[in-house]
């Protein structure tokens, strides 16, 4: 395994990293969650991530009791705050109240004194950032938090975020977590330059397409067993994803990958961390074979060649 800064901080990351949406904590066990995660950090995975809404804090729970029996410095946990986990007008968003508290209330579920990452889920129009920006700020230092950032913002609201911290001398975010993969391609025009520029590191979901990009999907067979797609209970935005004109440029893409001695996967996963200024790719897992797949990508470096070609195909109108 490979490790990169998260951004222009001294934190050091695994260029994989274990998410925990639609898995930990609903449709995998914990006994079979916990065997997931042994998995990923023998093979050197260091930064696990999950949110308090996930599962309604049972995914934090989850990966919380896993990771307890591993000295607390040897793994980065990361974890979220804004999207509602109540009824009520204050159990939502990301004013001082509300990350005070789901903080806390995700300290007690990981079972641990403090956050590596701590991250905005998405961004609150209705909270003036200087007030979730302070609250953040407090959270370092009181020491429950050791670094902050933020998923799926805009790159005006990020830079506002830059600034306003510069401004009042806070400490700033140092990560970004946007879906980005082959066929999601949106952070390349703005997101990265800025974050390259500002020292925010990308920390990116969905780099599979929700496994589109492993090549098991074929156009007009029916979805391999255990798949997420066969299970009608996960399937809806795999689903809404599967386009024909992106299984034929998967089935093109696989080419490169075998010449390469790659899985399509581990195509798809070293394409990502071809930037600089992405820090790891969070992959889901349901078997621990996935992982021991997947790690196979760190470190790979694609040829100017291939890239090419993976562009074209890429950009092909089909």
């Amino acid at each position: 395994m490979f490790y990169r800064r998260l951004g222009s901080s001294g934190l050091k990351v695994s260029e994989l990293s274990l998410g925990s949406w639609l898995t930990y904590g609903g449709a995998i066990d914990a006994k079979h969650s916990e065997t997931i995660i042994d998995k990923a950090y023998a093979l050197g995975i260091n930064l696990f991530d999950t949110a308090n809404v996930y599962h309604k804090g049972e995914a934090e729970q989850v990966v919380g009791r896993a990771l307890a029996k591993y000295p607390r410095e040897s793994y980065v946990l990361a974890t979220k705050v804004c999207v509602p986990m109540g009824e009520g007008p204050n159990d939502r968003g990301l004013s001082r109240k509300h990350i005070k508290e789901q903080c806390d209330a995700s300290l007690k579920r990981l079972g641990v004194d403090y956050i590596d990452l701590y991250q905005c889920h998405r961004y609150d129009p209705e909270t003036p950032l200087e007030e979730t920006l302070r609250a953040l700020n407090d959270l370092i230092t009181q020491g429950k938090v050791l670094y902050t950032g933020v998923s799926m913002w805009k790159s005006e609201q990020l830079l506002d975020s830059v600034h306003l911290a510069k401004a009042m001398n806070l400490n700033r975010i140092i990560a970004n977590q946007p879906q980005y993969h082959m066929f999601r391609r949106g952070i390349e025009k703005d997101i990265v330059p800025l974050c390259q520029k500002e020292g925010i590191g990308q920390v990116v979901y969905s780099p599979l397409a929700q496994g589109i990009l492993t090549g098991k999907y074929k156009s007009g067979a029916p979805f391999p067993d255990q798949s997420r797609a066969a299970d009608p209970q996960q399937n809806g935005a795999i689903v809404h994803m599967m386009k024909e004109e992106q299984l034929a440029k998967v089935e093109k893409l696989s080419a490169i990958a075998e010449r390469n001695d790659l899985s399509m996967a581990q195509l798809a996963l070293a394409w990502i961390l071809r930037l600089d200024n992405v820090s790891s790719c969070i992959i889901g897992a349901s078997r621990p074979e996935q992982i021991e797949e997947n790690v196979k990508a760190s470190g790979v470096k694609l040829s100017d060649w291939d890239l090419r070609e993976i562009e074209d195909i890429l950009n092909e109108e089909v």
